[in-house]
Parts: structure tokens; sequence; C-alpha cells
């Protein structure tokens, strides 16, 4: 693990953070092209700086500089063996969030928060455990991807960091606009990940832009999934089911499941049938099996072989079946350990 100090670049409006309200409100005599010229600058990744921001004329570049680029400070970043990075940023009121990038040879992945917190308390998840204290606004979210595209490559990009994203659609769609719109990355590069939230599902199948949706099911079965999953309660496995079935049919759009492996809980040869058995009548379906990165929880992975033979015997069955591949597991940036943890408080940027 290395721990990567970076206060030579905060000084510079780089690493600072963005007021969009703001910045309008300071082009209210200007051109109505200017505001666009100038988020384009900012969002394409090619101005770190209101300098490097040519379009526009020195004076008002000069007029704008005090005004910092991002809606969040950056506070302390770590980076795992195997090269994913997970930075810690705090937001104009103090709240503190968490960003990973997970680069391999092909793909540059951002897994964005969509809240601070989460109020979903599943059983497994350490993110669970701190509580939801707000949402994140439009461009709080896809100022986590603008600050990685600052020095890489974006590819793709998840909604599976911190909170329920289909709980703050108001805030989550309109930031899928700005990274489709205005930073280029393709609708089908970006996927949303819930809890089963049916109402969102619901508002997902009449929105235009070509997402990938992943539902996370985790369970079989209704008694089980509720113990995991405080949210089936709501929304059990029958509605959900068939809420997901009518997306299908709507959107044509192959849905994901990502199902945890758990030692002991979840991963017997039955329920792999089950789970098997539940998702084919939906025919465009992938379910991802997820192996659990050990946290404070009182879980523990199912092995290495008996993932294999879970996913032999859902494929037998006649459903696809990928194993996930674990980034940044070591520096807690993994599914399901986002909990502000793993930093060395004298690294902290300031």
């Amino acid at each position: 693990m290395i721990i990567c100090q970076f206060a030579n670049i905060v000084n510079s409006m780089y690493y600072l953070y963005m007021n969009r309200s703001e910045l309008h409100k300071r082009l209210a005599d200007e051109p109505a092209y200017r505001e666009k010229q100038i988020l384009e600058s900012i969002y394409s990744g090619r101005a770190k700086n209101w300098d490097e921001i040519t379009s526009i004329p020195s004076a008002l570049r000069e007029k704008l500089r005090d005004l910092p680029f991002f809606c969040f400070e950056p506070v302390n970043r770590v980076v795992s063996t195997d090269g994913t990075i997970k930075s810690l940023f705090k937001m104009s009121d103090g709240a503190l969030i968490e960003t990973v990038l997970i680069p391999n040879k092909e793909f540059r992945t951002v897994c964005v928060s969509s809240q601070v917190g989460c109020a979903m308390a599943c059983g497994f998840c350490a993110t669970g455990t701190l509580g939801l204290t707000r949402n994140l606004t439009a461009d709080e979210i896809a100022d986590q991807v603008l600050y990685y595209k600052q020095t890489a490559k974006v590819t793709n990009v998840v909604y599976m960091g911190m909170g329920e994203p289909l709980l703050n659609l108001e805030n989550v769609l309109p930031s899928v606009d700005i990274l489709n719109d205005l930073m280029g990355i393709g609708a089908r590069k970006i996927s949303i990940s819930t809890c089963g939230i049916i109402p969102g599902i619901r508002k997902l199948m009449d929105y235009p832009k070509q997402i990938n949706l992943a539902i996370s099911i985790h369970s079989p079965d209704d008694a089980l999934r509720s113990k995991l999953m405080p949210v089936n309660k709501g929304f059990p496995l029958a509605k959900l089911l068939e809420t997901c079935a009518e997306y299908i049919k709507k959107t044509n759009r192959r849905l994901m499941f990502e199902y945890v492996m758990l030692s002991g809980i979840n991963d017997s040869d039955e329920q792999a049938h089950e789970i098997a058995r539940l998702l084919r009548p939906l025919e465009l379906v992938l379910l991802n099996l997820i192996p659990f990165h050990q946290t404070f929880l009182q879980f523990g992975s199912a092995s290495r072989n008996r993932i294999h033979d879970f996913q032999r015997i859902v494929e037998l069955e006649g459903v696809d079946c990928h194993i996930r591949h674990s980034a940044g597991v070591d520096v807690d940036a993994a599914c399901g350990q986002l909990a502000r943890t793993h930093y060395d408080k004298e690294t902290r940027v300031t």
C-alpha cells in the first residue's frame, strides 16, 4: 500500500472546488454561450486552471480567477498495491465522501458516491453503518469523475460508491447528463446500482439514455434477503422481479444482478439453483458474483472454489454468470468497504 501526499498540487485551482451557481451569477452580463464554453473546457479535462481556458477573453479569465474548479476539497487519498486509488473528499459543508478509480489494461473506471453515507443498512456493507447524512448534488457527483479525468482517461463510471442512487435520482440523472453530454463518456459505459428501489427502477424505464442498471439481490428467498437487506421488507423479491421484467420489456436492455458470496449463508448449491431459476425467466440478465470483502462486519467470504462451483451451477441452469474481479481490497476500496477508513492522518492534505 502506498499513501499518496499531493499537497504540492493543492495550491493550484486544479484541486479546489467550483461553485456552479456562483459561476452563473458572474456570467450574468456575458453572452449566453460563455458558460457553455467554460464548462466544456472544464469537463473535457483540457483546462486545469483559468489561464488554460483560452476560448474566453483574458479579462473574463481574470474576473473568474478566484472561483475554484471543484465542488469539494480533496483531503486524502490512498493507493492499493493493484493501482486502485481511493480518494477522500470534503464537501463545502464538511461532509466526507469516498470515490475510487479502478484501473486495468483496458478500462479506467470511476466508482462514484451519490449520497453522504447510506440509509439502506445492508448487513454486509460497511457504508450502511454510517447512516445517511444527505444527498449529493449533480455537480458533486460529476466532479468526482472530473477529478480523476484530469490525470487519467476515464472510460467507465459506476454509481456503486456510498449511497443508494435511486433515492437521489433528482441529482443522479442530471449528473449522468453531465458525464455523457459534457465529459463524453458513453451512456453504455455508465452503470447505476440499486438495492432494489422499485419506484426508481420504474423512473429509469423512461430515461432515454442507454445506461446500465444493476440490482443487488444477494439471496433467492425473501426471508434471508430481508435479514441481509432491510429494503426487501418494502420491496420483496416477487414485486422486484416483476418490475425487472417490465424494465427489460420496455428498454430491451440487459439487467445485471449482484450477489455477494457470504460463506455458509447464501453460497450453497441449492441457493445457486434457486437464484438461477429465479432469474432465468427474465432472459436478458447477467449475475455477477462478488466475493465478500473483509471489513469490521462479522461475515466471511465464500472460498474461491465455492464461488466457481456456484458459478458453474448457475450457468448450467442457463443464466449468464460472471465472477466480479476485486480491486482495492487492501485499502478498503472494494465493494462494501467504503466507510472512510484506511487513511494515514499524517498524510492528510490541508
